[in-house]
């Protein structure tokens, strides 16, 4: 059948966003049929970031049939022309809105996902959809509950969602009385209230270590200027984690299996926290019964509250939970997908990732259908670290032996901190590779 291109009148509109919308304004597309040229292979995606997240997130988006070819900017050694070729870098400055909307434009791209956290509180959420392409990722006002801790405890406590108590200080010297006005026994969790890479987080022992803790975050700005600009001083709060990952298209939810990941740098808990060493899944310690009081208490009651206060939040929110003997916890949001537990969580989604996002970013989750992971599976993913990470580190040290790896059904390797210089692999971030 030939196909019968005519222009148009009919402009796109943020309700008829993506590349039909733009090729049908454009005068691009059939009259005939709903094709445009370049769409014989499907939708194109746009995936933001460089980690294994992001590798995760491209691998399972390449998956779908409805998918032509998926972007990763600016991506990694293992992105390149991963799932047979259908997955390519792009070479685009992500922390600059404009440049990302006009490369959307000009590539065509129908759906963009965006990886990690600092786009989202930076406002690329809200330009895309301006600009009419739909984004899997919330507004900037959204990405609030993870871009500042101080907000997001207020947000649960007005909104009555279980979280432990705390108070937030601005202040150097207030939060040192406060601290050694507590009892000894009572232990806390100090945390920079702004985004810290996954690393603001400290947990003291003493009550001489928390105010460590805070000089470390607030005078000496070891997380960064903003970061350090105000703490959260919390109850240490008692029990195993989990973390819970949950569709949303600003009402529904669907929460995918949770997830248990390993944060310090050394085995047996110990020593500093990192951006995440390893993660599997299903986390059997969040029961039914339980999984049904965090969809309740914590997952659609922040949705709801989020929409009640003018801030639908669209995409994936993450929730990190305490299982207390008083019941789950939240200790904190994310306004994406985790790390590493993507790595693990998309290994068992057997439901087509881009059909979801694209319901998600439509605002209509349930256009989707049913949600499945495949039945009776596992998965876990182990981080492999230059040494010196979370610290200083090397970079450039040769990696070998990553297609001998995945040679094993059911494993894969996803690259996080890597670069390929004339056909070899090498490091380039503290946290290289995981599978």
């Amino acid at each position: 059948a030939r196909h019968v291109l005519a222009q148009s009148t009919e402009r796109p509109t943020a309700a008829a966003s993506g590349w039909r919308a733009r090729v049908r304004g454009a005068g691009r597309l059939c009259q005939l049929c709903d094709w445009a040229p370049g769409m014989e292979n499907g939708a194109r995606v746009l995936v933001v970031g460089s980690g294994g997240r992001e590798h995760a997130l491209a691998w399972k988006l390449a998956q779908s049939p409805r998918v032509g070819a998926v972007l990763v900017a600016p991506g990694n050694g293992g992105t390149a022309g991963d799932a047979g070729g259908k997955v390519h870098n792009a070479a685009l400055d992500v922390s600059k809105n404009d440049v990302v909307v006009s490369f959307c434009r000009a590539e065509g791209v129908e759906l963009v996902c965006v990886g990690p956290e600092i786009p989202l509180v930076n406002g690329l959420g809200d330009a895309l959809r301006e600009a009419g392409i739909l984004c899997f990722g919330p507004s900037a006002a959204a990405a609030r509950l993870e871009g500042s801790k101080a907000f997001s405890k207020d947000f649960m406590v007005r909104n009555g969602v279980p979280t432990a108590e705390h108070k937030a200080f601005s202040d150097f010297h207030a939060a040192k009385a406060y601290v050694l006005g507590l009892p000894e026994s009572h232990k806390v969790v100090v945390k920079a209230s702004g985004l810290a890479a996954g690393k603001g987080v400290i947990l003291p022992e003493t009550h001489e270590e928390a105010i460590a803790a805070l000089e470390q975050i607030m005078v000496a700005k070891e997380f960064g200027e903003e970061a350090g600009a105000e703490v959260v001083v919390e109850e240490l709060l008692e029990g195993p984690e989990a973390s819970v990952f949950a569709f949303s298209d600003g009402k529904s939810v669907h929460l995918l299996p949770a997830a248990q990941d390993h944060k310090r740098i050394f085995d047996g808990d110990l020593g500093p926290n990192t951006g995440g060493m390893g993660a599997y899944c299903p986390a059997p310690v969040l029961t039914p019964d339980l999984e049904a009081l965090v969809r309740e208490t914590v997952v659609q009651r922040s949705v709801d509250a989020a929409a009640a206060e003018g801030f639908p939040f669209v995409g994936l929110l993450y929730c990190g939970l305490m299982l207390t003997p008083q019941g789950p916890k939240l200790l904190e949001y994310n306004c994406r997908f985790g790390d590493p537990e993507t790595q693990a969580v998309l290994m068992l989604l057997e439901t087509d990732l881009y059909k979801i996002m694209h319901a998600c970013a439509a605002g209509n989750l349930a256009s989707a259908g049913p949600i499945r992971c495949f039945p009776n599976s596992s998965a876990a993913t182990v981080v492999l670290a230059s040494a010196g990470y979370p610290g200083s580190y090397p970079k450039g040290a040769k990696i070998t032996g990553v297609e001998e790896a995945q040679i094993s059904a059911g494993v894969k390797i996803f690259h996080a901190g890597t670069v390929r210089k004339d056909g070899d692999l090498f490091t380039a971030g503290g946290r290289g590779l995981g599978g």
